[in-house]
C-alpha cells in the first residue's frame, strides 16, 4: 500500500477530518469500549498474556481471561481474579496509549463515558469525577445477595487472597483468605454488572452530572463524541446510546473509531465518520 508521510493514504483523510472537528468542538464526549483497553495492551483474548499470568489455568485448557461462568473451584476461581485484577486494575504503570489520548482532548471541556471496568482513564489523567463508568470497576467488591447497598475497595481483600496464592497450581491455599461479605458473611463479587444483582449506587452520580453536562450544553456549542473500540458485546452501554445522542443533538458529530464494527447509522450523514482502524494506529497518528 501507497503511503503518504507514513500514513496510509486510507487512514489520511480520516485523520484530517477528526482534527478538524477536534478544532472546532466546544466540547467532546470519549466514549470507550474493550478496544480501547484492547489497543492499550489489556486485550483479554491475549492467550500468551494469559499463560504468563496463570500457568495452571492454562494447562486445564483454559485459553483467555473469559472465565465468568467457567466451572473452577472457588480457590481457584479467586486466585483468577486477584491476579487478573491486580494486573488490569492496579498495575502501577502509566498507560502510553490512555496518556496520548488525555493529551489529544488537552484543555477542551471533556467527559468520559466508558464500559470498561479498569480505571485506565482516571489512573492516567483523566479528571476521576469526570469518567462515569456503568458497568462498574474492578476496585470494589459487593455482596452477591446484596444485603446492602455497601461496596468495599477490593484491593485489601485481594492482597489477602495474593499472600497465599500458589502460582503453580492457581490456588489459593488458606481457605481464610477467600473473601466474604462483611456484613452477613456471603459470597462476595467484583462490583462489576453481571446480573440484577449489581450494585450500581456509587457510579450513578457521575451519570447525573453527565446528563447535566449534556443538557446544560449552550444551544450553539458544538459536541464531538469520540467513541472508541465499543462494539456489539454490550451495544446498549456505549454504540446505541452515542448514536441517540448525537441524533437528537443538533451540533453533534460522532467519530467511530472501530477495525472491526466502524459502520455508523445512515441518518447521520456527514456528522458522522467511520474508522475502520486500530485505536492504536489512529492516537499515535493524531498525537500532538
Amino acid at each position: 500500500m501507497s503511503t503518504l508521510h507514513n500514513v496510509p493514504v486510507s487512514t489520511a483523510p480520516a485523520l484530517e477530518t477528526i482534527r478538524a472537528w477536534l478544532e472546532e468542538a466546544d466540547r467532546v464526549l470519549i466514549a470507550a469500549g474493550a478496544g480501547l483497553s484492547a489497543a492499550a495492551g489489556y486485550d483479554y483474548g491475549d492467550t500468551e498474556r494469559f499463560r504468563e499470568l496463570m500457568p495452571a489455568l492454562y494447562r486445564l485448557g483454559l485459553r483467555s481471561r473469559y472465565l465468568l461462568g467457567a466451572p473452577l473451584p472457588k480457590d481457584m476461581m479467586w486466585g483468577y481474579w486477584a491476579v487478573h485484577i491486580d494486573d488490569i486494575r492496579y498495575s502501577p504503570h502509566p498507560n502510553p496509549l490512555y496518556r496520548k489520548l488525555r493529551e489529544l482532548v488537552g484543555e477542551r471541556d471533556h467527559w468520559v463515558m466508558t464500559s470498561n471496568v479498569d480505571a485506565l482513564f482516571a489512573r492516567n489523567g483523566f479528571a476521576p469525577d469526570r469518567v462515569f463508568t456503568p458497568q462498574g470497576d474492578y476496585g470494589r467488591l459487593q455482596c452477591t445477595v446484596p444485603c446492602s447497598r455497601e461496596t468495599w475497595s477490593s484491593r485489601p481483600f485481594l492482597d489477602t487472597i495474593l499472600a497465599v496464592y500458589d502460582r503453580d497450581t492457581g490456588r489459593v491455599t488458606d481457605p481464610a483468605a477467600l473473601p466474604r461479605c462483611p456484613n452477613c458473611g456471603a459470597d462476595v463479587f467484583p462490583n462489576v454488572r453481571v446480573g440484577p444483582e449489581f450494585v450500581d449506587d456509587v457510579y450513578l452520580p457521575a451519570g447525573q452530572r453527565l446528563v447535566r453536562w449534556l443538557d446544560d450544553a449552550p444551544t450553539d456549542s458544538a459536541l464531538l463524541v469520540l467513541e472508541i473500540g465499543a462494539g456489539f458485546n454490550t451495544p446498549g452501554v456505549i454504540r446505541r446510546p452515542m448514536e441517540n445522542l448525537v441524533r437528537h443533538t443538533p451540533r453533534a458529530r460522532l467519530v467511530r473509531i472501530n477495525p472491526a464494527h466502524p459502520d455508523v447509522p445512515s441518518d447521520l450523514g456527514i456528522r458522522a465518520l467511520s474508522v475502520p482502524h486500530g485505536a492504536g494506529l489512529l492516537l499515535d497518528r493524531l498525537h500532538p
